[in-house]
């Protein structure tokens, strides 16, 4: 943990912005004018009871770690070891430096979703939270996590338009049937060609059938719905849609 002074950190968050966390580092925001308030805050609050409170002998990974707030809400629960992963460089600094300051230990790494088969372990709790919507392959990355990252719980995230509606799916339908397509309550994966308030990388954005279908499709069981768009999900059986079309390297029971 680095004794760093107030003005010190301030600095440091500085050099190493923009942050899209905002997280209190000793008095520090690193984002207080966040375009969503006191954002992850502000979800986290929602969920948070959805989560054990004690996660003392757990193994954590967070998937697309960002700055680190969750993964330090879930060192703080007293996880055994947390690992954050994600893609971006200038994100992983970010992570390690609010870790330090926080004095949690974490590990962070650089990493694809796609390639979380080399990790080459299972963790009790994997935390998925605002990832999906930012991947050219959605559904491939959700069998890939089941397949080799998900001991059991998988805490997902995304962003959700269109009808928040929800009704049974059948198991087939006949190929005349072209009005249930018109149906809000349709599983819909919207594709945004070139940018999505303002971001290139936000490729699609689900409906609410959507997520859900998705999660079982790739082999989850919802096991809580604690805020408009968490789900707490439990590793199921065999994915519905037969697996991954990614080569499962090192296949794990």
């Amino acid at each position: 943990m680095q004794q760093l002074s107030t003005e010190e950190i301030r600095r440091q968050v500085e050099a190493l912005g923009p942050w899209f966390h905002n997280i209190d580092l000793r008095g520090v925001r690193t984002a207080p004018n966040h375009f969503l308030g006191d954002y992850p805050h502000v979800k986290w609050a929602k969920f948070a009871n959805a989560l054990p409170h004690d996660l003392g002998g757990k193994t954590v990974l967070d998937i697309g770690c960002n700055g680190g707030f969750y993964s330090i809400e879930m060192k703080r629960r007293g996880a055994e070891r947390v690992l954050g992963v994600d893609f971006d460089e200038d994100y992983l600094a970010q992570a390690r430096f609010a870790a330090d300051v926080a004095g949690q230990e974490i590990e962070f790494r650089q990493l694809s979703v796609y390639d979380v088969g080399a990790l080459g372990e299972r963790f009790d709790i994997v935390l998925f939270m605002g990832v999906l919507y930012h991947l050219r392959h959605p559904l491939l990355a959700l069998d890939l996590v089941r397949e080799h990252v998900v001991g059991d719980l998988l805490v997902f995230q995304s962003m959700q338009r269109g009808s928040p509606e929800i009704a049974p799916v059948a198991d087939d339908y006949p190929f005349c049937n072209h009005e249930l397509f018109n149906a809000g309550s349709f599983p819909k994966l919207h594709f945004v060609e070139h940018r999505y308030a303002g971001d290139p990388t936000n490729w699609w954005v689900p409906n609410r059938a959507c997520v859900e279908a998705m999660l079982r499709s790739a082999g989850f069981v919802i096991v809580s719905h604690p805020e408009a768009e968490v789900y707490v999900c439990r590793r199921s059986g065999a994915p519905g849609g037969g697996g991954a079309v990614y080569p499962a390297k090192g296949r794990r029971p």
